[in-house]
């Protein structure tokens, strides 16, 4: 398995990046008829799905980027009631509330499947540097 060197290279926050994407579309649409409480709450939790993995992983520790990971699940399962929020109100249409919904939900399965794998893994971080496991 390659080392992974930046959190650009992560699946987990290109997929992140994506959704984030999507969502900006919808925003920028005025799809969210100036609900700016919700706009504002929509592009904070997305974002920070992407950020916090991006930020664990800057901190150089398993534990850190762990600990980081699960605030983006967190931030994840967020989003997806914000857009329970969002089709209820009908700022978006069923389609588009599918296609975000599976696609979080896609994210929290891969960030638990890597916070899984941290867990069972020996390699400590880059601050907590072994030569035989980093």
């Amino acid at each position: 398995m390659a080392t992974i060197k930046r959190f650009e290279d992560l699946d987990v926050w290109k997929v992140s990046r994506d959704l984030c994407d999507r969502l900006g579309v919808i925003i920028d649409s005025d799809a969210l008829k100036r609900n700016f409480r919700l706009i504002g709450q929509i592009e904070g939790s997305s974002g920070s799905v992407m950020d916090n993995i991006a930020e664990g992983f800057e901190r150089g520790t398993k534990a850190e980027f762990i600990l980081f990971l699960g605030y983006s699940k967190g931030s994840c399962g967020e989003l997806r009631s914000q857009l329970y929020r969002a089709l209820d109100r009908k700022y978006i249409n069923k389609e588009q509330f599918q296609e975000l919904y599976l696609l979080a939900v896609r994210i929290s399965v891969m960030l638990q499947k890597f916070i899984n794998y941290l867990l069972q893994s020996q390699v400590k971080g880059l601050r907590k540097k072994n030569p035989e496991t980093a």
